[in-house]
C-alpha cells in the first residue's frame, strides 16, 4: 500500500513536471507568434477606383507598345497613391461619365484633367488646384482666316462633349457646336474640313500638333485661365484630405516638379498644387 502511494505520488510529479513545461512552452510561442506577425505582415492597403478618360494627352493616355495608361495625371496618381500606400486600378471611361461615376459612388475618385468649375463643385468636392491650363483656337494649318475667338462668329466647331471647352464654344454668336465623344474625334473633323476649329485646352492642343500633326495650328490667344483639380465623391472627404495631403508632400519632396518637367519641359508655377495667387 505504501509503496503503491509512493509510485503515485511520483507519477502525479511526473505529471504536473510535464504539465508545467508544456504551458511556458505554448505561452512562448504564442508570444513569438504575435511578435512575428506584428513586425512582418504590412498593413492592408487600401483599394482606390479612379475614372479617367484616357484619350486625352499628355495627361492620360494609353501606350500603344504597352497597352499601360501613361500621362501626366497617370504619373501624379501614381506618386500620391505611393504616399498614401493605396493600391488602385484605372477604370478608363468617357469624359461626360465621370461626373455622373463620382456622384453614384461607382469610382472613388476622378483624375482626367478636369477643371474646377462652380457647376462641377456642386456635384462633386475637387482637390487642391494641380494644373493650370486655358482654351485655345485650333484650325488647319492652311486657313488663314481665323485668327482667334473673335472670328469664330457662325463658324462649325469642334468640342470634346461636357467640356468647358464645349462651354466657350456654346458662347459664340451663330456657332454650329458638334460634341465628339474624345478630342482626338474632334481633331479628325477639322483635319477631315467636317468642322472649321476645334475649341480646346491648349496644352492637350499643343501636345496633339506636336505628335506629327502640323497640318493644325494654334491661332489667337487663350481665351480663359483654368485650373485642374482631383475630383472625389461628396460623401468621401476622407479620401479628399489624403489627396490633398499627398499633393502637398510631392509639392515638398519636389516629386510633383519631377512629373511636370517630364511631360512639359518647365517648372511649374511656384504656387502648384495649392490655390492660385490672389489677383492684384
Amino acid at each position: 500500500m505504501a509503496k503503491s502511494l509512493l509510485v503515485l505520488l511520483v507519477m502525479a510529479a511526473l505529471a504536473l513536471a510535464v504539465a508545467g513545461c508544456g504551458g511556458q512552452q505554448t505561452k512562448e510561442k504564442g508570444q513569438e507568434s504575435a511578435s512575428s506577425g506584428s513586425g512582418q505582415q504590412p498593413a492592408a492597403k487600401q483599394k482606390i477606383l479612379i475614372a479617367s478618360d484616357t484619350a486625352y494627352a499628355p495627361f492620360e493616355f494609353q501606350d500603344q507598345s504597352t497597352g499601360k495608361y501613361v500621362g501626366f495625371d497617370m504619373d501624379l496618381i501614381q506618386a500620391i497613391a505611393q504616399v498614401n500606400n493605396w493600391d488602385y486600378e484605372i477604370r478608363s471611361m468617357n469624359f461626360d461619365g465621370i461626373v455622373p461615376a463620382l456622384q453614384s459612388a461607382s469610382v472613388d475618385m476622378a483624375i482626367s484633367a478636369m477643371t474646377i468649375t462652380d457647376k462641377r463643385k456642386e456635384q462633386v468636392n475637387f482637390s487642391l488646384p494641380y494644373y493650370q491650363s486655358g482654351q485655345c483656337v485650333a484650325v488647319k494649318a492652311t486657313n488663314n482666316t481665323i485668327k482667334g475667338f473673335d472670328d469664330l462668329n457662325g463658324k462649325k466647331l469642334g468640342v470634346q462633349i461636357a467640356t468647358t471647352g464645349a462651354d466657350e464654344a456654346r458662347k459664340v454668336p451663330g456657332a454650329k457646336v458638334t460634341d465628339y465623344n474624345t478630342i482626338n474625334e474632334a481633331f479628325m473633323a477639322l483635319k477631315n474640313g467636317n468642322v472649321d476649329a476645334v475649341v480646346n485646352d491648349y496644352p492637350v492642343t499643343y501636345y496633339f500638333i506636336q505628335q506629327g500633326n502640323s497640318d493644325v495650328k494654334i491661332v489667337g490667344d487663350l481665351r480663359t485661365s483654368e485650373f485642374y483639380g482631383i475630383a472625389v465623391p461628396k460623401n468621401k472627404p476622407e479620401i479628399l484630405e489624403k489627396v490633398n495631403s499627398a499633393l502637398k508632400t510631392l509639392k515638398e519632396n519636389g516629386k510633383y516638379a519631377e512629373i511636370y518637367k517630364k511631360w512639359f519641359g518647365k517648372e511649374p508655377p511656384t504656387f502648384l498644387p495649392g490655390e492660385p495667387p490672389a489677383k492684384q
